[in-house]
C-alpha cells in the first residue's frame, strides 16, 4: 500500500498539527477517553495495547498510569505527535512510529488490544483501515463522536474544523463495524462531563466566569443523565455526545448477494 493512500492536503494538516496542541485540553478530554476504554474492556485483561492514531500520547499516558497493559505500541500518521510521545517518557511504551494511516507496520494477530479512539471520523477511507484493525489484532476498542443528529448538514464546516470527514450515530458505526465482520462485545455511551464544558466555555473560547452558566451547564448534564438512565438504551444514545465499543473478530463474516 503506497504512502500516498492518504490524499495530500491530509497529510500536511496533520504533519505539524501538535506542535501547536494544547497539553491541558487534550489531557482532560483523554482522561475520559481512557476511563471510557477502561469500562468497555472490565474483566479482560491484555498483554499488548497499540493506539492507532495515538495523537499526543494523552491516552496512553493515562492509561499507563493505571496500569492498564504491561506493554504498549503506538502510531501515528503526524510527524510531531510521534515526536510529542516520544519525549513524554510512558511507562512500557515499547515503541512508537509514524506510519501511513492504513497499513500496519505489524504481523497478523500481533495485539491483544488495538485503540481506535477519535480516529475513524478523520479517515478517508475507513473501511481499509478497519481491515487492518482486525489482521494485526484479536480485539479494539473504538470510540467515535455523535456528530449525526439534527442540523448535521448546517454543521459541516464546524465539523471540518475539527478535521471530521465523517460522521456517527451508534447505529451507523455498529453497521459499518458488523458489516466489516467486527462483532460488538460491549459498548458505552458519555456525554461531555460538565468540567469538560466550563474548560471549553471559559479557557478555549475564552467567555466570561458566571455562577448562573455552572449552573445551566450542571442542570443539562444531570437532566440527560437522569434520563438515560430512566428511559433506556435508546434515548442514551441520543444525548450521547461519544460512542465507545469493545469488539472482536466475528464467527462468521458477512457476504454479499
Amino acid at each position: 500500500m503506497q504512502e500516498s493512500i492518504i490524499g495530500g492536503e491530509f497529510k500536511t494538516a496533520y504533519d505539524q498539527f501538535y506542535q501547536k496542541h494544547d497539553e491541558a485540553w487534550r489531557m482532560l478530554g483523554a482522561r475520559y477517553k481512557a476511563e471510557h476504554i477502561i469500562e468497555v474492556c472490565k474483566g479482560l485483561t491484555f498483554k499488548n495495547v497499540l493506539e492507532v492514531g495515538a495523537g499526543d500520547g494523552s491516552i496512553l499516558k493515562y492509561l499507563s498510569d493505571k496500569n492498564f497493559a504491561p506493554e504498549y505500541y503506538a502510531v501515528e500518521i503526524s510527524g510531531s505527535g510521534v515526536e510529542y510521545i516520544q519525549s513524554r517518557e510512558i511507562k512500557n511504551l515499547k515503541s512508537v512510529q509514524v506510519f501511513d494511516g492504513y497499513k500496519l507496520p505489524f504481523a497478523d494477530d500481533s495485539f491483544d488490544l488495538i485503540i481506535l479512539s477519535h480516529v475513524l471520523e478523520h479517515v478517508e477511507h475507513e473501511r481499509m483501515l478497519l481491515r487492518e484493525l482486525k489482521r494485526v489484532a484479536h480485539r479494539c476498542v473504538i470510540e467515535v463522536p455523535r456528530d449525526y443528529k439534527a442540523g448535521v448538514d448546517t454543521r459541516i464546516k464546524h465539523f471540518l474544523a475539527y478535521g471530521h470527514i465523517n460522521v456517527y450515530t451508534p447505529t451507523s458505526l455498529r453497521y459499518l463495524l458488523s458489516t466489516e465482520g467486527l462483532e460488538v462485545e460491549n459498548d458505552l455511551t458519555s456525554m461531555i462531563e460538565p468540567e469538560v464544558t466550563r474548560f471549553n466555555m471559559y479557557v478555549n473560547q475564552k467567555k466570561s466566569k458566571s455562577l448562573l452558566k455552572n449552573i445551566r451547564i450542571a442542570a443539562e448534564f444531570t437532566v440527560k443523565q437522569t434520563l438515560s438512565k430512566l428511559m433506556g438504551k435508546k434515548v442514551s444514545e441520543q444525548f450521547a455526545n461519544a460512542y465507545t465499543v469493545l469488539c472482536k473478530k466475528a464467527s462468521q463474516q458477512p457476504e454479499l448477494f
